[in-house]
């Protein structure tokens, strides 16, 4: 047998290194001893395992990486703002027709004890409450209900004739069939509220009483008919009837049967039953229109409908004064405080109303003039008037006893 090399003997060596260095690591209860210069064994040295390695999961609370963040939560569901909006919708008017046939179902009859309900279609504010509080304060409090829809920010009078009488209502905006449910709203409020409501009138924030509470009361009450401006033939009239297309509105409405008035009324109870119990033509007037220069829903649908229903139970004026010469924007002339003075109440109170009933001529010598040919004698009394600016308040109020209630 051949003696090893030194090469052999440092081969044997380098392969048997690591199993030793697993060996002297892997012992479990393994100690050593020292002797330093011959004294005491110190107490032994532990050998412990190496600290566990922990891998981190691709994802934790902790990451800075936003990316992570938004790729692993889970994508939230939205929902079609369409279809939320048309949802929504469908619901306000099935709670409004729920109300409408309640109100539909009253007795037809006032108790005998009349009362008027004064309902104003309000928005933020009444600018001239002070003088409606006066107005109200000469009446006595049966002979009278107010009831009032306003907007959500409207600032409801915590005192007074006013206070506590605001309804549930819904925005309203212009050339939109929300002024129509509104004021059918009120409505339905005002005949579900007293059985004594025997006359419902209809009025704005920018209105004022042109007479006394009792001169009001006795022309309302006594009358037999409701007051509804009701036109026919009115200039732009066929662009109003196809405003929502050119034959969306048949065949409930025809041309023929359209008509055009005020949006402010004063309907008896009978009329106010027929309003609220209506779904045929609301069906027609609560679609959108195409273009809103020719959509002024609040100014077609009462007059067409109580035209179609009862025409002969309805004076065709309105008792609200209003001045369209000058308007701007569709809006009627708004007085100010300087333009307020007697002169102006006794000229609002002598003017006559346009009745509906009434031929309309151009004048042969001048085209651009209209002659109204009477067909009987008549002079109803205007009893409200618009548009008053909130800036004329102090005005009205300086002349209210000695002109506006003196009659």
């Amino acid at each position: 047998m051949l003696p090893p090399t030194p090469l052999s003997l440092l081969c044997a060596i380098l392969l048997c290194l690591p199993l030793a260095v697993i060996f002297t690591f892997t012992a479990p209860s393994a100690t050593t001893s020292a002797t330093v210069g011959g004294g005491a064994a110190t107490a032994p040295l532990p050998i412990t395992s190496p600290l566990p390695i922990t891998i981190p999961p691709p994802f934790t609370n902790h990451t800075t990486d936003t990316s992570q963040v938004r790729n692993t939560l889970p994508h939230p569901k939205i929902k079609n703002p369409t279809a939320a909006r048309a949802a929504a919708a469908a619901a306000e008017e099935a709670e409004d027709q729920s109300l409408l046939n309640l109100a539909s179902r009253v007795d037809p009859a006032a108790r005998p004890v009349k009362k008027l309900a004064f309902m104003f279609l309000a928005t933020t504010s009444l600018p001239h409450a002070p003088l409606w509080e006066r107005f109200f304060s000469r009446a006595a409090a049966e002979r009278y209900n107010i009831y009032i829809h306003a907007a959500d920010n409207f600032t409801a009078p915590s005192a007074g004739a006013f206070a506590n009488r605001t309804i549930p209502s819904r925005p309203t905006r212009r050339n939109t069939p929300t002024l129509i449910a509104a004021a059918r709203r009120l409505l339905a409020h005002a005949l579900l509220d007293d059985g004594a409501n025997a006359m419902f009138a209809l009025l704005s924030p920018s209105c004022v009483p042109l007479h006394s509470f009792s001169y009001t009361y006795r022309i309302l009450t006594k009358s037999r008919r409701s007051f509804v401006e009701i036109l026919s033939n009115e200039p732009g009239a066929w662009e109003r009837w196809a405003a929502r297309g050119e034959h969306a509105m048949l065949p409930e409405v025809g041309f023929g049967d359209f008509r055009i008035g005020s949006q402010f009324w004063a309907v008896k109870r009978k009329h106010a039953r027929v309003i609220v119990r209506d779904k045929r033509l609301w069906s027609k007037f609560q679609l959108a229109c195409l273009r809103d220069d020719t959509c002024y829903p609040e100014e077609h649908y009462f007059p067409t409908l109580l035209s179609m229903v009862d025409p002969r139970g309805c004076t065709p004026c309105t008792l609200t004064h209003v001045d369209w010469r000058g308007s701007r924007g569709g809006h009627p002339r708004t007085y100010v405080a300087d333009e307020v003075r007697p002169e102006l109440i006794r000229a609002l109170r002598g003017s006559r109303p346009r009745y509906g009933d009434e031929e309309v001529r151009s004048d042969s010598s001048n085209s651009s003039v209209t002659v109204v040919v009477e067909r009987r004698r008549r002079h109803d009394p205007f009893l409200f008037a618009r548009k008053f600016s909130p800036g004329a308040l102090h005005r009205l109020l300086e002349i209210a006893n000695d002109v506006i209630f003196k009659d």
